[in-house]
């Protein structure tokens, strides 16, 4: 008995006085510690907004300006049974337009209305007709003082850019008189005596184009044109319009 307790004396001191040297060999236990956290992706920018296509729906006003370059034959305006030689007529013109138009796809169509303050004058002198054979000569001169139009409009607009054509009726406030009379006398009240001047002055006709819009903002465009205008009894008068203009556009 002495023995084994002897036995098992020793064997307990030699495992307290190994685990010490043998946590010494392998050294502390590691220490685990958590990954640190991985942030997310950055999201990607948004796409940026396609830019609006431009719009020409909208009512408008807008101012003109130009030279009208032409051609008067009065002598009809005196009466049907009169006919005489034609002139040029030259000269400046500035006026106002208003008009409202609606966009569908790439076509633009609308309504033009404009008067113009004019000063297109002409003089010429020849020879006087009635009923195709000359009564004498005399002097006529021409005073253009306003042209006004009220047009349909259609046009194709890539983008802010609108190319059309127009067509319409016109009015033109034109006054004729005739002097230096030689072979007949004027304002007598014979039938071979025509007035001394035009009974009327506003005559109307047609007016068709064709012209280039440029918007520069939603709003603001300008634009040049060429109107042809024939007005009065028998087409007396004939003008080529150069216009540039600039319209606000109120849209809709």
């Amino acid at each position: 008995m002495y023995r084994v307790a002897l036995i098992i004396l020793g064997a307990t001191c030699v495992a307290a006085i190994g685990k010490p040297a043998l946590a010494a060999d392998f050294g502390p236990p590691p220490v685990y510690q958590a990954a640190p956290p991985v942030a997310p992706a950055p999201m990607p920018a948004p796409a940026p907004a396609p830019a609006p296509a431009y719009n020409w729906t909208g009512i408008y006003l807008g101012l003109n300006g130009g030279y009208g370059i032409g051609t008067h034959t009065p002598m009809s305006l005196y009466g049907s049974d009169f006919s005489a030689f034609n002139y040029a007529a030259n000269g400046y013109l500035l006026g106002m337009t208003a008009g409202a138009q609606i966009q569908s796809g790439r076509t633009v169509m609308g309504i033009d209305a404009d008067i113009d303050w004019a000063n297109l004058n002409g003089t010429g002198r020849g020879t006087i007709d009635f009923n195709g054979a000359p009564i004498g000569t005399a002097t006529l001169s021409s005073s253009l003082s306003s042209i006004s139009t009220l047009r349909s409009r259609i046009g194709y607009a890539p983008d802010n850019w609108l190319f059309y054509l127009t067509g319409g009726v016109a009015m033109t406030n034109e006054a004729s008189t005739l002097t230096g009379a030689v072979g007949f006398v004027c304002g007598t009240g014979a039938a071979n005596s025509p007035p001394c001047s035009s009974p009327t002055n506003f005559h109307v006709g047609l007016a068709a184009g064709a012209g280039l819009e440029y918007g520069i903002t939603s709003n603001l465009s300008v634009k040049g044109e060429y109107i042809w205008i024939g007005a009065g009894a028998l087409n007396t008068l004939k003008e080529n319009m150069l216009r540039a203009g600039v319209n606000w556009r109120f849209g809709m």
